[in-house]
């Protein structure tokens, strides 16, 4: 209980204020908007094995407690430990069924999820590192301690890690990810690339190298790669300046790109300022290139899709062709805004889910960015349909393996 208060003492600048206007499944994410601008989720991740507790927790907590009792005791100028108490209590009161489960599984943005070997791993951003989450289960994610796979101490490289995905190629895991410098200059954003020693998703990792457009080595985010089934080839796709666009590249090896990039255009459906977050979903004979359209601090942040053949040449922007509307946009309804840098994986049931990062506040900020999973699925033209984003009281079935 001490611990549970010192985190309430030391995140929560104003209690009172976290609470008003905050009720349900809007609580977590009222509690990441109001924490201190000084404190990010990589703060709190640093001190997660001393305080043993996890944003999870919290959530549970928040999605569940009396707010009027809970008000009532910050109103009365309780110590923040009867804060904590109220929410701790009324967090055992109703947790999902076993089972089940509610989004947010994670505190943090740009998301990448695979499920290998019977265990979900989890990235998303954390700014000063990278951490993966392993569980068996996708509730699992929400409770078990990340383990910290990479820190760098060039200074090259050493801050503004975002966007890590780790994909396996030739028995070995590949982690992409962009770093910038200590400077903290953002256009020193560049993409990097580590090797595991084995077949386990959490290392260890070594530094592989960096990879670059020979004819734009400028910033560069949001790395993914994909291997096209028709032609058996290997291509790497990000966002680049100028113009914050996406763009494709043939792969000589996994930590080394062919030759020079491509830039190809993708709708912004009335948002013009950026094209990142690409990654590419197969499905029958058809690659789907799915990107994040306007800033992420924006409500109308989105998801916009081209589509291509396998059999296409795939460095000619020609070849792929742009959905007219986008695939994935805020749902006011359900209190959902700006869902997008997403990522596809197939669950333990082998049904086809997609994760991203959504923000329950329709103000244009940054903060409050969590990750969220719900399952989608295809329809009869063979196009996915990812429908809308779900809202985080939404009780979800866990896929169980056949």
């Amino acid at each position: 209980m001490k611990q549970l208060a010192a985190l309430v003492g030391n995140y929560f600048s104003n209690p009172l204020r976290l609470l008003q206007g905050c009720n349900g499944a809007q609580a977590f994410s009222c509690f990441i908007a109001y924490l201190p601008k000084s404190v990010t989720a990589a703060d709190y991740h640093r001190d997660w094995p001393k305080l043993a507790l996890n944003f999870s927790v919290m959530r549970h907590v928040l999605t569940r407690f009396n707010v009027s009792s809970c008000r009532a005791i910050v109103q009365a100028s309780i110590l923040p430990a009867a804060l904590a108490l109220c929410f701790f209590t009324t967090t055992l009161i109703a947790a999902p069924a076993p089972g089940q489960f509610q989004n947010p599984i994670n505190p943090g943005p740009d998301p990448y999820l695979e499920f290998y070997d019977g265990n979900y791993y989890l990235a998303t951003t954390q700014g000063d590192c990278i951490r993966l989450w392993k569980a068996p289960t996708l509730a699992g994610l929400k409770t078990v301690a990340p383990v910290l796979v990479w820190k760098d101490t060039d200074p090259t490289r050493s801050h503004g890690i975002w966007a890590p995905e780790f994909h396996f190629i030739t028995n070995h895991w590949y982690l992409y990810y962009t770093a910038m410098a200590a400077d903290n200059n953002d256009e020193s954003h560049r993409m990097h690339v580590l090797e595991s020693a084995g077949t386990d998703p959490l290392g260890p990792y070594s530094y592989k190298g960096r990879l670059f457009n020979p004819a734009n080595d400028h910033y560069a985010i949001d790395g993914s790669v994909f291997q096209n089934p028709g032609n058996g080839l290997w291509y790497f796709l990000w966002a680049a300046h100028p113009g914050h666009v996406v763009t494709i590249a043939s792969m000589a090896n996994p930590w080394t790109l062919a030759g020079n990039g491509v830039v190809i255009p993708a709708a912004g459906f009335g948002c013009e300022e950026v094209r990142e977050g690409p990654i590419v979903l197969q499905h029958g004979g058809r690659l789907f290139l799915v990107y994040s359209a306007c800033d992420t601090g924006k409500p109308d942040y989105m998801l916009g899709m081209l589509s291509a053949t396998t059999n296409s040449d795939l460095m000619n922007p020609a070849a792929w062709k742009q959905f007219p509307s986008p695939v994935f946009t805020r749902n006011d309804a359900a209190g959902v805004f700006g869902p997008g840098h997403n990522g596809f994986f197939k669950a333990a049931d082998g049904t086809d889910w997609i994760v991203y990062h959504g923000k329950t506040t329709s103000g244009y900020t940054y903060r409050g960015r969590t990750t969220r999973v719900q399952p989608f699925l295809w329809n009869s033209d063979g196009t996915p349909n990812f429908g809308q984003p779900l809202p985080l009281s939404a009780v979800l079935s866990e896929p169980v393996s056949r």
